[in-house]
């Protein structure tokens, strides 16, 4: 006998299917996490080979990450609309056609161009993967399982990205790191179209379309405010402060327009009441502040090797290879049963403080520094505190989100995760290239100078770091909830809790 399923509703994968679709959603991941940091390596080599400028170097990573973060809520919308198979072997399409631009560029624009349509294959992908597991693995346990695995593949993959950029780059030159994207690429989408089941794309109904359901409008101010923020912070030095206010108080309007969009749109981006819950809009500013930080480290601890202590692209990318390592383990062996057991406030807590010392100790790198004694220490604390944190701070945010809301609550944790590594960049970035140029303007010798910079940019994502821990400190502690009951909030974390049992 078969059980029968109502008219509207896909029969549930087999077993084998399910895991085979769970390889290929992570393959699809993994692949566009690897590029938002397999850059950082090569970059020095980039500059010299297409003339980037120090401020200008980080718009490789910066023009990839902005048009990702705000166009996942446009790409999370499209995918109901159209189907999130359809929008997830699109997006793999045009990451794919983008990487290999990347691979011939020959200037800094061509690139910097690439890099954006990158972003937008990226932002295709990934935006539609968390709502794909959660209709493939219905049970609080088995999604549990599989965002954990899923988690895990994208903090481990980010750092995997820094080893292989070095090893392409120095065997191969810096155009391999993209171009290695064709083949496995292709091989995904092939992958995808043959194992993924098709989806039931959501109807608009008569007056609709994907047109109107899309909000196009409300795209167009997000992604315009957040590049012309990170704009406005990369070039403060270069254009004074009145140009910097000025260009500010642009993005802000824009941000201004884009709430007021929201407001009043028939079908929004994003739906205004979601940030009702204390618990989401806390959790989602917590990982703002927090990824801000670890992606600076990335960037800057990759250039700190390279041009203080003056090892090859091979041997940088080698010494960030016990972060992946250790991320991957701690998640997939510890994490989930730590979350279960303390609850995710206090794992959150504990991951945060790892972290914030971490950044302290590269705060006093020294310009003839170790990597045992210096780099080392930092790396594997830095790593625990991320693989602690990514997941208590994932499921608190979700746990903030009605069912109904799940699915584009889960495009704005993304999006803030992107927002921050953005902005992160931007700004440690602009800071350590400033006191560097302050320092060598003074007469102070280039590796020293340099060497100053990034302390500087360390301490401060060590601050911003402090700020996370204190903020969610005092914001995401169960019982302390303003806008919602404590009985519902603690409902909210024995939901985190049974997820990760």
């Amino acid at each position: 006998m078969s059980s029968r399923t109502g008219p509207t509703s896909p029969p549930t994968p087999r077993t084998y299917s399910r895991r085979a679709s769970l390889v290929v959603l992570c393959a699809g991941t993994l692949m566009t996490v690897l590029d938002g940091n397999i850059v950082t390596v090569a970059m020095p080599a980039i500059q010299e080979d297409l003339g980037f400028s120090a401020a200008g170097l980080a718009w490789v990573v910066n023009a990839y990450l902005i048009p990702f973060g705000g166009l996942l809520l446009l790409a999370g919308r499209l995918g109901d609309l159209v189907g999130r198979r359809r929008m997830f072997t699109a997006g793999l399409a045009v990451f794919t056609a983008a990487s290999v631009l990347c691979g011939v560029a020959t200037g800094p624009a061509v690139l910097v161009a690439a890099r954006a349509l990158q972003g937008v294959g990226g932002a295709m992908t990934s935006a539609v993967v968390l709502g794909m597991l959660v209709s493939l693995f219905p049970g609080p346990r088995e999604q549990g399982r599989a965002i954990a695995v899923f988690s895990a593949v994208g903090a481990a993959g980010g750092a995997l990205g820094t080893f292989l950029g070095g090893a392409l780059t120095q065997a191969l030159g810096w155009h391999w790191i993209f171009l290695i994207n064709l083949p496995i690429g292709v091989v995904a989408w092939v992958a995808a179209l043959r194992i993924l089941a098709p989806d039931r794309p959501e109807r608009p109904g008569r007056e609709g379309g994907v047109g109107r359901g899309a909000d196009h409008p409300g795209a167009a101010l997000v992604t315009g405010a957040l590049m012309l923020t990170v704009y406005t912070i990369v070039g403060a030095g270069d254009r004074g402060l009145g140009g910097t206010l000025a260009l500010g108080a642009v993005a802000l309007a824009l941000f201004a327009g884009f709430t007021l969009r929201q407001a009043r749109a028939a079908r929004p981006l994003l739906r205004l009441r979601l940030f009702r819950s204390r618990t989401l809009t806390s959790a989602n500013g917590v990982q703002i502040l927090m990824i801000a930080g670890m992606y600076g480290f990335q960037y800057i601890g990759a250039l700190y090797l390279q041009r203080v202590l003056g090892y090859s692209e091979l041997l940088t990318g080698t010494a960030f290879l016990p972060a992946p390592v250790a991320i991957g383990v701690l998640m997939l062996t510890l994490s989930a049963r730590t979350v279960a057991r303390f609850g995710p406030y206090r794992v959150l807590l504990a991951g945060l403080t790892l972290i914030t010392a971490g950044l302290a100790l590269l705060g006093r790198a020294p310009v003839d520094g170790s990597y045992a004694l210096d780099v080392l220490p930092a790396l594997l604390l830095l790593s625990a505190g991320f693989a602690a944190a990514m997941p208590a701070v994932t499921g608190l945010a979700m746990s903030g989100a009605r069912p109904e809301d799940a699915g584009l609550a889960s495009g704005l944790f993304n999006t803030t995760q992107v927002v921050g590594g953005s902005l992160g960049l931007a700004v440690l970035t602009t800071l350590a290239a400033s006191r560097t140029e302050k320092l060598t303007g003074a007469g102070e010798h280039v590796v020293a100078a340099t060497a100053d910079g990034y302390r500087l940019a360390f301490t401060v994502a060590a601050v911003v770091a402090a700020t996370a821990l204190t903020s969610a400190a005092a914001l995401l502690r169960p019982g302390r909830n303003t806008s919602t009951p404590p009985a519902e909030a603690e409902s909210g974390t024995r939901e985190v809790r049974e997820a990760f049992n």
